[in-house]
């Protein structure tokens, strides 16, 4: 496979959320430098923005084939046994991920239902919640492509 396959919608967010921490966390500084005072949602965002963050580029590295896996037992299996032992692998990602998409989607229901507010700034809990599961879907979608990828030997896993 030439170049690297593409996950651009979770580029273009993780890379926008890099830049606002950055902005928001430049401004706090400045701001407390000059006023000896500080913006009271720079926490609150930055932690938020972070965890987006992270999930974006967590899929972008599903999609991409970098995330962390002893591939020995791989190589060494003959072909067949390499195929089930991908697609075991693929059913554990799509159980996790399912669980974390299902509790996440629930929880940010539940938050929205109770009208929760966040702590900080008083905004309410699901809008930060709600990135969870969408962002795990999101990953999900990148594991299925990895995995029929890796399948039809447009992946490879060698270094």
């Amino acid at each position: 496979m030439k170049g690297f396959p593409d996950a651009r919608l979770e580029r273009w967010l993780g890379a926008l959320a890099l830049i606002i921490i950055s902005l928001i966390s430049l401004g706090n500084v400045i701001t407390r430098y000059i006023t000896g005072g500080s913006f009271s949602f720079t926490e609150e965002f930055s932690v938020f923005l972070l965890v987006v963050l992270t999930f974006a580029g967590a899929s972008v590295a599903l999609r991409r084939n970098r995330h962390i896996r002893i591939s020995f037992l791989e190589r060494m299996l003959p072909p067949h046994y390499r195929t089930l032992l991908i697609l075991f692998q693929a059913l554990c990602g799509v159980i996790v991920l399912g669980l974390i998409t299902w509790y996440g989607g629930k929880l940010a229901w539940q938050e929205q239902q109770w009208e929760s507010l966040s702590p900080g700034l008083g905004l309410p809990q699901w809008w930060y919640l709600v990135w969870l599961p969408v962002l795990t879907l999101a990953m999900l979608w990148r594991l299925i492509q990895q995995t029929r990828d890796r399948l039809t030997g447009r992946l490879s896993d060698e270094p």
